[in-house]
């Protein structure tokens, strides 16, 4: 049952609250926050909201700025990393209009919801589960800088192979030899379970989380499937407590895509699935994989749009340091079962009709998780719209190591995108799967396109220490 304005001041008053934190996600997908004591919660929240400048968050130009945030009273939950006690929500940012203020059609879990009802109105499916694995790097020390007589990186992790000659406890683990390793190599052990009990505490189930690849302190965390607008919101959360229990005990997280040069990269799989009326709309015993033709045709979808798609999904420079060959990183555009250099693999042990499905391997965390998994769902259904099939185009099944093939092999594949700048121009060619019924706006496109390519070219300037490596003494 949906929650009301009386159920949040009787949490406040029997809890014991103390102020009311309203989390808001800018375009890059990050939250921000606006917070109030507790005692001026009421109803009149929920119709005055809070306001804001939204030019500050990416989305408006400044002279049509001013917006109001509305709280999703659904979202509500006492923050844990508060010393005061804080119940925290999120929601949607709000046009000031009249007589009734309308929804902001570019504010992120807007764009997700207008997904979702697109879905809905195709007749395709009306549910559509995603599970996003989350892979991350915890450092005991990062610093780093960016200025006119320094420009570098420094990191640390005492379990990483460069220690080998000053960890007095033998504790090394080897270079690329972290996955499920156990104790007394794992030493984060007790701060990833706490991570995980807080966000079990927070609403959202969870699967696993164990060591991941990279010897220099790398790990995953996997959610079970969720509803892919909760999930958005549950992508946010997780990242919010991955970082801040890290923090509590004394190391550093982060999700960037590749945080460490020779190391695995950290991606973010999304495995997904459509239902409707409660029924698997994936599953065929008689399809390759035991995948319908449904299934087929959005795999087809993302994969003709995969290049336009990565500006979304991988809107970073540095996440194209990632989608290289050697590390478990898609480079090839196609599809197998249990294949990971594949960018789309269907996972061999999700047997019941109900689980089958597969993963897109691309996606890292710097993405905003509610235009990402809006993207996704808008390029499948459009493939399942135009019966894209990902085997006449080529595309697979690639049931083969794609890294090992023979170099003639391999120039006959498509390949991702090698830059952000390339991903940028895929999809300023190719948007109009996403503007379909209007759910991302052709603004927001322009916004977000001119944006990164803001961001690419000044990181493109700034003088990389390898340059010096290279260059110096030319």
């Amino acid at each position: 049952m949906a929650k009301t304005a009386k159920d949040i001041m009787d949490l406040i008053r029997e809890q014991g609250i103390e102020m009311v934190d309203f989390k808001i996600v800018d375009i890059q997908g990050q939250f921000r926050h606006v917070t109030i004591p507790a005692a001026h919660f009421d109803e009149r929240t929920m119709v005055d909201g809070i306001g804001f400048d939204a030019s500050n968050y990416g989305y408006a130009v400044v002279e049509k700025s001013d917006m109001v945030y509305i709280p999703d009273l659904d979202t509500a939950q006492i923050d844990p990393f508060c010393d005061v006690k804080t119940l925290s929500l999120i929601g949607n940012a709000m046009v000031i209009d009249y007589p009734e203020n309308r929804p902001l059609a570019q504010y992120p879990r807007n764009i997700v919801h207008a997904a979702e009802r697109y879905m809905r109105d195709s007749g395709v499916a009306d549910t559509m589960m995603i599970l996003p694995e989350f892979e991350f790097y915890l450092f005991d020390h990062a610093s780093w800088a960016v200025d006119h007589n320094q420009i570098g990186v420094s990191i640390d992790a005492r379990q990483a192979h460069w220690n080998s000659g000053t960890e007095g406890s033998g504790c090394v683990v080897p270079f690329q030899k972290n996955y499920h390793i156990a104790k007394p190599f794992d030493t984060t052990y007790e701060c990833r379970s706490e991570m995980c009990l807080e966000i079990e505490k927070a609403g959202i189930p969870v699967k696993y989380h164990h060591p991941e690849v990279g010897g220099a302190g790398q790990f995953e965390i996997e959610p079970m499937l969720g509803e892919m607008s909760k999930m958005a919101d549950g992508t946010m959360m997780i990242k919010y407590i991955i970082c801040n229990v890290a923090r509590k005990y004394g190391l550093s997280a982060t999700l960037m895509p590749k945080p460490v040069y020779g190391e695995a990269g950290s991606g973010m799989h999304v495995h997904m699935l459509l239902f409707k009326d409660g029924v698997p709309v994936f599953s065929d015993d008689s399809g390759y994989s035991h995948l319908s033709r449904e299934a087929h045709w959005f795999m087809g979808g993302l994969l003709a749009h995969i290049a336009s798609l990565c500006a979304i999904t991988n809107p970073s420079t540095n996440s194209f340091k990632r989608l290289v060959p050697g590390f478990e990183a898609p480079v090839t555009v196609g599809y197998a079962t249990s294949n990971r250099s594949a960018v789309i693999r269907i996972p061999a042990y999700a047997k019941s009709p109900d689980q089958r499905r597969f993963e897109l391997r691309n996606p890292d965390a710097t993405c905003n998780p509610y235009f990402c998994y809006a993207a996704l769902l808008m390029a499948g259904l459009d493939g399942i719209k135009n019966h894209i099939d990902p085997h006449e185009r080529g595309w697979g099944p690639y049931d083969v190591n794609l890294y090992d093939l023979p170099e003639e092999e391999k120039a006959k594949l498509h390949s991702l995108p090698t830059s952000l700048e390339a991903a940028l121009d895929a999809l300023e060619a190719d948007h109009d799967y996403l503007t379909a019924g209007g759910v991302f706006p052709p603004e927001l496109i322009a916004n977000f396109i001119k944006l990164k390519r803001a961001e690419a070219a000044e990181l493109a300037r700034i003088p990389h220490p390898a340059e010096f490596d290279r260059y110096y003494n030319l």
